[in-house]
């Protein structure tokens, strides 16, 4: 696939920002990245957003997305350490 021009990009940006609505709106926690199955409210836009963008855009769309989540949990006071910690220590 070539380049996409100034259109091309607009179409796969505005495919990508009612994909990322849908899932705000369907499942705010989902991560494309851990290879979580997409609700089906939304199966057809990330078939939508797969097919309007280069393959390569939609990987880097997916991280992009699962990083801005991880800075949200980060700036509410997330502590990966303590939830691996949490998780080690057994419940009776």
């Amino acid at each position: 696939m070539s380049f996409p021009d100034k259109a091309q990009r607009a179409k796969c940006w505005a495919m990508r920002d009612e994909y990322w609505k849908c899932l705000d709106e369907n499942a705010p926690k989902h991560s494309s990245t851990s290879g979580e199955k997409v609700p089906s409210a939304c199966q057809k836009m990330r078939k939508a957003f797969e097919q309007g963008c280069p393959g390569q855009w939609v990987k880097h769309f997916d991280r992009k997305r699962t990083y801005e989540q991880f800075k949200e949990k980060m700036a509410a006071g997330y502590d990966p350490l303590l939830e691996e910690r949490t998780k080690e220590i057994p419940t009776k």
